[in-house]
């Protein structure tokens, strides 16, 4: 079918829910055949399913734990079987770990947000590099950052530790890639207050804090982003439609903010 991506195989990691979800379909809707891979063996399936049933590209489920090097092998080895190339990666799995402070923040849940965060998306470009160049034809790898990974929260340092990492990994990975001439390209994308599931995983006060009432990310965005409300993760998933694309075929090692103007700075609403 035609579309922005029409004829590109696209994998994207956490693609069973929000914003992964939304990136799944949107590839799918213009024309790419998608991997969808995420740890929960029961959303994946049904995301694939409804892009079978909406009439866009081929896709296929499979569950995949990002912090599994062996695991990661083998997801790469079956995209090769079933498809023989990959033209676009999408890394977006990850997690959020609030804490009042950094000092009451246990060592386990620092290392479970790296792992995922961090050691999962340089995982992802280890395994698929490799045969984004076999194919020949160039390619576009999306890293999934934040806001978070361009400024400090008092509450996230260790995700915006994860954040900030991701950020200037793929610039590095960018570097890279345009020294080898093997044109793929490489991009972060930084989100703000999107409504999505992971807000209810957050709770207000952080894990240590006693206060186990999740985040109301519209009330959070209606006070803190100049436009007044939270995104939608469809709004990310248009971005990162966009660096998968070759409408951004002169883009690599960037930053695609989509903050709703938090990261511009402060404007006062007048109605």
């Amino acid at each position: 079918m035609a579309g922005q991506v029409a004829d590109k195989v696209a994998l994207v990691t956490g693609g069973a829910s929000g914003i992964g979800q939304a990136i799944a379909e949107l590839l799918a809707e213009q024309g790419a055949t998608v991997v969808v891979t995420d740890v929960d063996e029961l959303k994946g399936p049904d995301v694939v399913t409804g892009i079978r049933k909406a009439g866009g590209g081929e896709a296929i489920f499979l569950h995949h734990d990002v912090t599994s090097e062996e695991r990661w092998a083998e997801v790469v080895a079956e995209i090769k079987r079933r498809f023989g190339r990959l033209d676009v990666l999408v890394s977006n799995a990850g997690i959020g770990i609030g804490a009042p402070s950094i000092v009451e923040m246990s060592l386990a849940d620092w290392r479970r947000q790296t792992a995922i965060n961090l050691d999962g998306v340089f995982l992802s470009v280890k395994y698929s590099l490799p045969l984004m160049r076999k194919g020949g034809r160039g390619g576009s790898i999306v890293l999934m950052s934040s806001l978070a990974g361009l400024r400090g929260s008092a509450t996230l340092a260790g995700y915006s530790a994860t954040k900030g990492g991701v950020r200037l990994f793929a610039k590095s990975v960018a570097m890279e890639c345009a020294s080898a001439g093997d044109g793929i390209r490489v991009n972060s994308v930084h989100p703000g207050i999107i409504d999505t599931p992971i807000w209810g995983k957050i709770p207000a006060g952080g894990s240590a804090s006693g206060q186990n009432a999740p985040i109301d990310a519209q009330e959070l965005a209606r006070m803190a982003t100049p436009l007044g409300r939270a995104g939608e993760a469809r709004e990310i998933a248009q971005g990162v439609l966009f660096l998968a694309s070759d409408a951004s075929s002169y883009m690599t090692g960037a930053e695609l903010v989509i903050d709703g103007g938090m990261f511009a700075g402060t404007a006062v609403r007048r109605t």
